[in-house]
């Protein structure tokens, strides 16, 4: 088991009123899954993903990550383990403008002071496997939405974390980027990693192995494996699925 939450609350403080986001939160994730978070707006994913990530800290419960329970770490000792053990990919890139596809990749490595010519090596490779070894001097101005997610991916699995940990990752994509998006977490997870998903969409969970649903801060009982029911389709109805179900995004 990669990690547990067990017993999990996170309260906010307004004013003097106490305001509960997440309730009694139970999860485990095994090494090598692929898991889809979904919910509704102020359902409480984006705090459990801040937990899950060690952005935030729960308010009481335990956290075990990679069999170690990491709920009082400090400061220090989370930035630790967000750097070595969790990659993130962000909705909206999060892509230093001014620097290249190699500079934003090599960020994880210069704050883990990896030595500057092993950094290189490492972050062409990485470019590589998302498909950029051509791209590796451009600027996030030079390149499409899709390619700058790929650079984000690439940035995320260069330290080779234990979690991939992706927040609305089509959300800002077109469709064809979108589907070039998920394709490329179809490969990561074939090759091995953990991959936690934050997502709204029922078309974009089912690429999951298994979808976990949250409301009103609690996790629902009904988990079910959606890649079952996408693999029933062929190749061209998954396509057309997802570039459906954007297409309805857009017209709203």
């Amino acid at each position: 088991m990669i990690l547990e939450l067990k017993n999990v609350y996170k309260t906010y403080i307004q004013g003097n009123m106490e305001v509960p986001v997440l309730k009694d939160i139970n999860l485990s994730v095994e090494e090598g899954e692929y898991v889809a978070i979904m919910g509704p707006s102020g359902s409480g994913k984006s705090t459990l993903m801040n937990i899950i990530g060690c952005l935030d800290k729960a308010t009481s419960g335990e956290y075990y990550l990679d069999g170690e329970n990491i709920v009082d770490y400090n400061d220090k000792e989370l930035s630790y383990v967000r750097n070595k053990s969790i990659g993130f990919v962000f909705q909206t890139f999060n892509l230093m403008p001014r620097q290249s596809a190699l500079d934003n990749v090599a960020l994880p490595l210069q704050y883990a002071k990896v030595p500057k010519r092993q950094r290189k090596e490492m972050c062409l490779n990485a470019l590589g496997r998302v498909g950029l070894e051509d791209r590796v001097n451009f600027k996030p101005t030079q390149l499409s939405g899709g390619q700058k997610q790929r650079v984000a991916i690439a940035r995320a699995m260069v330290n080779q974390p234990k979690i991939l940990l992706a927040d609305e990752p089509t959300g800002a994509l077109d469709s064809k980027s979108g589907l070039q998006v998920m394709q490329l977490f179809d490969q990561l997870h074939k090759e091995g990693v953990t991959i936690i998903m934050i997502t709204h969409s029922d078309e974009i969970a089912k690429y999951a192995n298994r979808i976990i649903k949250i409301v009103d801060g609690e996790l629902l009982d009904g988990m079910y494996d959606g890649r079952r029911e996408l693999q029933e389709l062929s190749p061209e109805e998954a396509e057309n699925a997802f570039y459906g179900e954007k297409q309805e995004v857009q017209n709203e």
